[in-house]
């Protein structure tokens, strides 16, 4: 699932890239990825791009005329530069941009359903999904009193809480993961139930986590984002192998439809949680 740090990432690439220049070719190939079927990507041909943002885990592409095109890329979406010879196994293409110069755009869905999903939108809180954002922990704005609206009260798992996208914007299944092992926190443990203590280093791991993610994929080729944060992942997608702190053994336990990763001896003072076969 892309998260803020690759999104960013492909924003600034993308910002670098096509800012500036003209729709030529808007080729759909999925219809499904369309979600304003009244207002097709086709329409964007001959605007010329004005600048690009990101929302959450969302991509924007603002075009001169008020404009834009919002990419929300769900679980398995993407965007690679089309005229290179892509990989057999590549995930398909379901929509490109192609421009008066340079490489096409193309969107590419990895899923066995379609998570890929375009607007053509006046303003990107159009988009439901970007309307309801909460606060974004790279936001150089972004305070503690941010962070605890998030958690305030709540009878909520502290990894549900972190990849609430009402409550803070832009953390999905890894970097929740990796956000809990730095502040050496249970993933399963309520929300309300955590000290002022413990709320203080959950924030700054929060915080620490996602800008210097961010500041470590910066410049990393679209192309290569995907496998930079998958090689410095520390618990999550590592079952089976050593804690990089303590030396125990990194397991997996059941959440929601997905699977997290924690250690035991860092994170839950021994307790195994349930796995996914215990469910």
């Amino acid at each position: 699932m892309p998260e803020s740090p690759e999104v960013q990432a492909l924003v600034e690439e993308l910002g670098e890239r096509i800012v500036g220049r003209v729709v030529r070719e808007v080729d759909v190939l999925e219809f499904r990825v369309v979600k304003t079927r009244p207002r097709p990507p086709g329409e964007l041909l001959g605007a010329r791009l004005a600048a690009v943002a990101r929302h959450g885990k969302h991509v924007d592409l603002r075009f001169d005329d008020g404009r834009h095109l919002v990419v929300s890329l769900g679980r398995h979406g993407w965007a690679r530069w089309g005229g290179a010879d892509a990989a057999t196994d590549a995930p398909p293409v379901l929509l490109t941009i192609g421009f008066d110069e340079g490489p096409a755009l193309e969107l590419t869905d990895a899923g066995g359903w379609v998570s890929l999903g375009v607007s053509v939108v006046d303003d990107p809180a159009e988009v439901s999904a970007i309307a309801k954002l909460g606060p974004d922990p790279a936001d150089p704005g972004y305070s503690r009193e941010d962070f605890d609206r998030a958690f305030a009260g709540r009878r909520k798992q502290t990894k549900a809480v972190l990849q609430e996208q009402e409550s803070i914007a832009g953390i999905g299944n890894a970097y929740s993961d990796e956000i809990l092992f730095r502040a050496r926190r249970s993933p399963v443990a309520h929300a309300a139930s955590l000290s002022g203590a413990e709320l203080d280093g959950l924030f700054e791991a929060t915080v620490g986590e996602i800008t210097e993610a961010i500041a470590a994929r910066r410049g990393i080729p679209i192309g290569g984002l995907k496998a930079a944060k998958v090689a410095e992942m520390r618990v999550h997608g590592r079952t089976w192998q050593p804690c990089p702190e303590c030396g125990g053994t990194i397991r997996d336990f059941a959440f929601a439809s997905t699977v997290g990763q924690y250690c035991p001896s860092c994170q839950t003072g021994g307790e195994l949680l349930p796995e996914p076969s215990q469910r």
